[in-house]
């Protein structure tokens, strides 16, 4: 029985601990990127990508979508 409750609380502990892991790093997830991503190589895609007007009012108006949601909850 006590092996039993060692690999319960082993088991139980593990997974908590994973899924605190896992929301920090979807919460964190830029800045992480950000830590591991070389400067020049992040310098260097955006230089050479210019993206068109209905691009950028695409997103634009895909982040406001998206700040109206957050907004209501």
């Amino acid at each position: 029985m006590g092996l039993n409750k060692d690999f319960l609380m082993g088991f139980l502990s593990g997974t908590v601990v994973g899924a605190v892991g896992y929301r920090l790093y979807e919460q964190n997830g830029g800045q992480l990127q950000r830590l591991v991503q070389p400067q020049g190589a992040f310098n260097q895609t955006t230089s050479s990508y210019q993206p068109s007007v209905e691009e950028l009012v695409s997103q634009k108006e895909r982040l406001e979508d998206m700040i109206a949601e957050l907004q209501v909850k």
